[in-house]
């Protein structure tokens, strides 16, 4: 399977503070960054878009919402709504990745929640998943038989899906060398493979203007490349996964 992303639109609301450059710029306003799309789907390539609208919002770490009124304590995350939109030629797929990271990385050193929702024209899915103590509880509804409905835990292990806010927040935190790690939502519904975690090797390549962070799946032959700007706020440029 191939996909190839490529940045067409990115711009923010706010100003950037050199003296607090998360906060002062992570919490000005919402960013929302447009990719041209070329998904591979059923034996040949389509074309679509993506779109990345990063925000962010008070959380409540136990009951993994928003926080929205009443006196509770709730932490800062940073908020990654993941758009895919593409047709096959004979019909159209819609998708979802909403990802919840808080942006204290030492006190929280992974996301609290992860949702994906899969649309065309057989039906849709749902998978989430919630952080819990040791490890990550993932639930899918499905309309497939083989795939069903789950409700399973799974020890403890990076998220792909959170791999895209570590970057904006501090790519230079990123795993590297070989760690474990759950592959990303999409490509499990998209293959039909059951959740697991997969031993992978991460390489950060650190160059003046743009960087590339890379995840191999040698069990799968799986590569994710990622390009960013090297500069906060690390704007991701394009990836490629094939």
């Amino acid at each position: 399977m191939r996909a190839l992303f490529l940045l067409c639109l990115s711009f923010s609301f706010g100003l950037l503070d050199a003296s607090d450059r998360i906060r002062e710029f992570w919490f000005s306003g919402a960013e929302i960054n447009r990719y041209s799309l070329d998904q591979a789907r059923y034996g040949a390539n389509h074309p679509g878009h993506v779109e990345f609208i990063f925000v962010t919002e008070p959380f409540l770490p136990d009951a993994q919402v928003k926080h929205e009124f009443g006196q509770h304590d709730s932490v800062d995350v940073l908020k990654l709504n993941a758009l895919r939109t593409f047709n096959t030629g004979i019909y159209s797929y819609r998708t979802m990745t909403s990802t919840f990271r808080p942006v204290d990385l030492e006190a929280y050193p992974h996301a609290l929640k992860s949702t994906t929702s899969v649309q065309d024209w057989c039906g849709q899915t749902f998978q989430q998943f919630n952080r819990e103590e040791g490890g990550w509880r993932m639930q899918l509804f499905s309309y497939f038989e083989k795939e069903g409905d789950q409700n399973v835990s799974l020890p403890n292990a990076w998220l792909e899906d959170e791999i895209w806010l570590q970057i904006r927040l501090d790519p230079s935190s990123l795993p590297k060398g070989n760690f474990q790690i759950i592959p990303g939502a999409l490509n499990q519904r998209f293959s039909h493979k059951e959740a697991e975690v997969l031993t992978a090797t991460g390489e950060l390549e650190v160059k003046p203007d743009q960087s590339l962070y890379r995840i191999r799946y040698p069990d799968t032959g799986r590569t994710l490349s990622i390009s960013f700007d090297t500069q906060f706020p690390h704007i991701i440029r394009g990836w490629t996964d094939v």
